[in-house]
């Protein structure tokens, strides 16, 4: 049986560097690159040479440790205010996705507790390695917990890529496809295109195949035929952002397909970790979506398809309202209604 440890992972740490699968490159490459400094981090999340919010967060982590080491100061109180400088600037990289400013943010709160700057600097470095760990295990539990909601047999869409390399491991919305297959169960994928970078084409048709996974591969604007004459029993994505509200941001396209989903009645999950969650926003409305370049949308690699000088729309994620998710899947469980309220017992350990 083909097992998830042939398919490469989007981050290896070897203790001096993090080794990074430059995404950019997938499918017809598989080529690991080394980031030797922040800015080196800080550049391959801008330019989604490593994307997934979790394998963002998990990049940022090993970046704030790759710039604090270089911070050559014994004084504990200009330590902090470097850090803090540093931690502004990896945050800054994809604003949308929670989980980078959560990493960085719980590193920062955690060296505070040191006694000395070479002190604070190893808990840094120690707490990244254990964020990398923990998320593996976060989703199997993403994963299993998704299970429940399949059966042998299932056909699930899904939009973007929420998988292996998204992540530490097995991923979030590709979570339960990847332990059915180790499960031996018979389980079939469709996959959206996912324009203007093509994320699901290049990465997810890429990962399932690698993983002996049946998928099938569709332009986004093919979604509404696809939901309409083919048996599909759910729809999974990721998020990058979840509100109190139960709210989601999630890769531009999302939305439509939710509201499609809806239509037809075909239930619509959204698998992501705790960590996806930010309280701090109420509702949607106040998530702020990144607009990305404009030759993203004007060019497909380096060949143009659109006139010069043509105005161009490129904002990176959508906003799907709660009433179109039927649930959503953490590794503490599944949440379907009051998920303000269920999020705050979560979040207090309940």
């Amino acid at each position: 049986m083909t097992t998830l440890q042939q398919i490469p992972e989007s981050l290896q740490w070897n203790g001096e560097s993090l080794k990074i699968l430059d995404q950019t490159k997938l499918p017809t490459e598989i080529y690991y690159f080394d980031a030797n400094s922040l800015q080196d981090v800080r550049e391959a999340i801008v330019k989604l040479q490593v994307r997934g919010a979790p394998a963002i967060g998990l990049a940022a982590a090993y970046g704030l440790y790759l710039g604090v080491r270089e911070i050559e100061t014994e004084s504990l109180e200009e330590f902090h205010r470097q850090v803090r400088q540093l931690a502004n600037e990896l945050i800054s990289a994809r604003p949308t996705a929670v989980n980078l400013a959560w990493a960085v943010e719980k590193l920062v709160q955690l060296s505070n507790e040191a006694t000395t700057v070479s002190e604070a600097k190893l808990i840094i470095m120690e707490e990244a390695i254990k964020l990398h760990l923990a998320d593996e295990a976060t989703c199997k539990e993403i994963g299993e917990n998704a299970l429940t909601l399949l059966h042998d047999g299932a056909a699930v869409l899904t939009h973007c890529n929420a998988g292996s390399i998204a992540t530490s491991r097995y991923g979030t919305a590709l979570a339960p496809l990847h332990l059915a297959k180790e499960k031996g169960w018979e389980i079939s994928a469709y996959a959206t295109e996912t324009r203007p970078v093509f994320q699901g084409a290049r990465l997810t048709a890429w990962e399932l195949s690698q993983n002996g996974i049946p998928v099938t591969l569709l332009t986004d604007n093919m979604v509404g035929y696809l939901l309409q004459n083919k048996k599909i029993d759910a729809v999974i994505v990721g998020a990058d952002r979840i509100t109190a509200n139960g709210d989601t941001a999630n890769k531009i396209g999302t939305l439509q397909l939710a509201i499609l989903a809806n239509f037809y009645q075909v239930p619509f999950y959204v698998a992501a970790p705790l960590s996806t969650i930010d309280l701090s926003i109420e509702t949607g409305i106040e998530i702020i979506i990144e607009q990305r370049d404009r030759t993203e949308v004007t060019h497909i690699g380096n060949v143009q398809i659109a006139p010069d000088g043509i105005d161009v729309l490129n904002p990176a994620f959508d906003v799907t309202p709660n009433s179109l998710i039927t649930a959503i899947i953490t590794e503490k469980g599944i949440v379907s209604s009051d998920f303000k309220e269920t999020f705050k017992r979560w979040e207090h350990g309940e």
